[in-house]
């Protein structure tokens, strides 16, 4: 899965990723930025890139880049692969990342649950947390099929179709989720008047029965479901979600797994102290 994102800025005749001509704060936002850019351009999907391929993605120059990686590397944010000299994330981003998860209270409190559903459905379990305009996983218990759909920790997921993706549009105000469709940053395959109106129905449906479903729609070969986790406003917090394999879930057992996927969301919103929706 590619990433979209916001490109970065024109660079400027020095590379600097920003044609403007502010002073030394608005230069060192722009390095900040497009630093940021260059880690965002790594995916579970594709996890190795060279300097070429991220360049053209956050539209800056190979030099700039090049740069940007080293400094990165010194720091084992990233680093390189032997055979390929592409580029990977490095384990210095757990470090970076530690602190955040070990405080985050959502990740905390599922796990335990998660391990249950994992254990009660046979399939993978994920929780999932949303940034603005994606989903991404934030804790994971994988299938011990050997056959198995995982969601793997800092996984995101800008398709409309996405179970988790569906959950959380259906919180957001209609406009916001027009605007979200219709600018691309998230992806939608039917984006006409017929098709929106369809899938705004569709996340409508969401909120009635409580649960998302993704049936091969994103992907063939892949089935999801996911479930609103609440905090004590009642408000979504997050989203408790079930990937598999579609061979191995009939459309009967695809219900159960959704069924299965609110009751493990409702344990966690109650260990948060949260309450259901009425």
């Amino acid at each position: 899965m590619v990433s979209t994102m916001t490109p970065a800025k024109t660079p400027d005749s020095n590379g600097n990723g920003s044609g403007t001509n502010g002073g030394p704060d608005a230069k060192g936002a722009s390095v900040v930025v497009n630093a940021i850019a260059v880690l965002r351009t790594f995916t579970a999907d594709e996890p190795l890139l060279g300097v070429t391929e991220i360049a053209n993605r956050v539209g800056m120059h190979k030099s700039s880049v090049s740069r940007i990686l080293a400094t990165f590397e010194q720091e084992n944010l990233v680093e390189r692969d032997p055979e390929t000299k592409r580029f990977r994330l490095g384990l210095g981003l757990i470090a970076v990342a530690g602190p955040l998860l070990a405080e985050m209270e959502e990740r905390r409190v599922a796990y335990p649950v998660l391990r249950q559903l994992t254990e009660q459905t046979g399939e993978t379990s994920a929780l999932m947390l949303w940034n603005g305009d994606e989903a991404i996983c934030v804790e994971q218990i994988a299938s011990h099929h050997q056959i198995k759909h995982t969601t793997p920790l800092g996984a995101r997921y800008r398709d409309a179709m996405s179970a988790s993706v569906q959950v959380f549009l259906s919180t957001l105000p209609a406009e916001r989720v027009r605007e979200l469709l219709r600018s691309g940053t998230i992806t939608f395959p039917g984006m006409d008047d017929a098709g929106l109106a369809a899938y705004e129905a569709r996340l409508q449906d969401v909120v009635r029965r409580g649960w998302a479903g993704n049936y091969g729609e994103s992907s063939m070969d892949e089935v999801g479901v996911a479930a609103p986790v609440r905090d004590h406003r009642g408000d979504v917090v997050a989203a408790v979600l079930i990937p598999a394999p579609r061979f191995r879930v009939s459309k009967e057992q695809f219900e159960s797994l959704g069924e299965a996927c609110v009751t493990a969301a409702a344990k966690v919103t109650t260990r948060l102290g949260g309450r259901t929706a009425s």
